[in-house]
């Protein structure tokens, strides 16, 4: 299995507008000056992805250095970039690689770290109206149907997961759904955790992984810290 791509993370628009037309008649010069200016609203008004960028925690927030992960650090870039062998395991693929689940507008996705060897992924997404919850509910139906496993692959490597489960998770969102998977690495079980969250059209998914039992070449038990996901759970909540 090639999974070195998974020990490696743990080591570590604007277009040209406005042509003037020339000679135009006084009724063109009339038109133009009929037509309304950009309000002060449209011209503040947020884009999907500057509303991510204000919701992703701060080390200030909650004491973890969260900045964006090495390029490279995931199996796959994209979702377009996987493959995973059994189609409704996917958002579980996707969730457990610094992915996205459904189609969001916008999405970012930042590591948090302290003093241990756990990496966090926070995967921030805003959706259209309904997407997050058909996101979540092919989220659940997948950790439904994929007790006994499944394989992420891209042109990086693969991971074969031996199987999956439901775990309990705090309270506090419109929806949530927490989930443990193994695998083997180097002889040892690694055994990985997401959290995943709905405020309203924004969904978070929590990645964590236990980097030291990789680069140590032990059994390792990834644990998402619960002072994280409250610090960043209070931005969306």
């Amino acid at each position: 299995m090639k999974r070195t791509v998974l020990a490696a993370s743990a080591l570590s628009a604007a277009a040209l507008t406005g042509l003037t037309a020339c000679g135009g008649s006084d009724s063109d010069t009339d038109a133009a000056a009929d037509k309304p200016k950009a309000t002060a609203s449209q011209a503040k008004e947020v884009s999907p992805a500057e509303r991510l960028a204000k919701l992703m925690v701060t080390k200030a927030e909650s004491g973890y250095t969260v900045k964006k992960p090495s390029d490279g650090d995931a199996l796959a870039a994209s979702q377009e970039d996987m493959d995973v062998d059994k189609a409704v395991c996917t958002p579980l693929a996707y969730a457990m690689n610094e992915l996205p689940i459904g189609s969001p507008q916008a999405t970012l996705t930042h590591v948090a770290t302290s003093s241990g060897a756990m990496f966090t992924y926070i995967t921030l997404s805003t959706y259209a109206d309904g997407a997050a919850e058909s996101a979540m509910k092919d989220l659940a139906k997948a950790a439904d149907s994929c007790g006994s496993g499944y394989t992420a692959t891209s042109d990086k490597g693969s991971t074969p997961y031996d199987s999956v489960t439901v775990e309990t998770t705090p309270s506090g969102s419109d929806e949530a759904l927490a989930t443990a998977a193994t695998f083997e690495f180097k002889g040892f079980t690694q055994k990985l955790r997401t959290q995943t969250f709905r405020f309203g059209d924004t969904i978070v998914n929590y990645f964590t992984l236990d980097s030291g039992a990789f680069i140590q070449s032990r059994p390792g038990e990834a644990k998402i810290p619960a002072d994280l996901v409250k610090a960043q759970n209070a931005k969306l909540g």
